[in-house]
């Protein structure tokens, strides 16, 4: 059983010496973090990362994204929204009507839905919605909301491979690779389940070419993955999807400072 009294004394211990600039003595306690809590609810892996002090991880860990928006369910909208000025899903909805004024889909998958912000602001161009997200409680915010016919919770990745027999045409999946560095099992599993000539639409976070330094992604300061574009489209391309559509955006606002990323649409070929 995992001791949750020596798990909060060793991160806050961690964090405070993170805070004080002493990485290489919040490093050696992200450890110690680690070895109480090998599941990484509190994000160590992707912390000691951002700091230069540890590999970057394959993905943030499942147990670290679940406890995150479980936490931050009731209040994730007037946070994300209004406070970091998120309106992906809102530019996703454009992009889309500058590529078909008449856009429309059977069927959709929102992978990484959240409370259900994609399913608002996409919400006429798709007959049938289904929702996935790893936190059962912004699943359950998302059913009171009432915006998808379907609603599971499970893991991005994990779902797609286990989801024997769903096709979509439509498959969204904004503010999801910011938790994924590699993308190779993601992309394979979104065009399993995409639909031949269906659409894929999904932001990510990026960086400078300097910042990647020829990595295809890094986690940046604020604990999140960034990506270069030169990836994304090189995933895109291995799995059978052309990249219709790319445009730099602002993401959202960190500390005040405007996040930088890119907003993609592929179509299964």
């Amino acid at each position: 059983m995992l001791d949750q009294d020596a798990l909060a004394e060793a991160y806050n211990r961690a964090l405070s010496l993170e805070k004080a600039g002493d990485l290489d003595g919040a490093a050696m306690a992200y450890q110690k973090v680690l070895e109480i809590d090998p599941d990484d609810h509190g994000g160590a892996a992707v912390r000691l990362a951002s700091m230069g002090r540890g590999i970057v991880p394959p993905k943030a860990p499942d147990a670290y994204v679940a406890t995150l928006f479980d936490q931050h369910a009731e209040m994730f909208d007037t946070i994300l929204v209004d406070q970091l000025g998120y309106d992906v899903p809102l530019q996703l909805r454009e992009m889309f009507l500058e590529i078909d004024g008449e856009f429309h889909a059977a069927r959709m998958l929102d992978l990484g839905c959240g409370t259900g912000l994609s399913a608002d602001a996409l919400d006429n161009m798709a007959s049938h919605k289904t929702g996935v997200d790893i936190s059962e409680n912004m699943i359950e915010v998302a059913y009171e909301k009432g915006d998808y016919d379907a609603l599971f919770v499970g893991e991005a990745v994990r779902f797609l491979e286990t989801a024997a027999d769903g096709v979509w045409d439509l498959i969204a999946a904004t503010d999801v690779l910011p938790y994924m560095g590699e993308l190779d099992r993601f992309f394979a599993g979104i065009s399993a389940h995409l639909q031949s000539a269906g659409y894929f639409g999904f932001s990510s976070e990026t960086q400078s070419d300097e910042r990647f330094s020829g990595r295809d992604f890094i986690v940046g300061d604020f604990h999140r993955f960034a990506h270069a574009q030169s990836y994304v489209r090189t995933m895109l391309a291995k799995h059978g999807m052309e990249c219709v559509r790319c445009e730099n955006i602002t993401v959202r606002s960190e500390q005040g400072s405007p996040v930088p990323g890119h907003l993609y649409v592929a179509r299964r070929k």
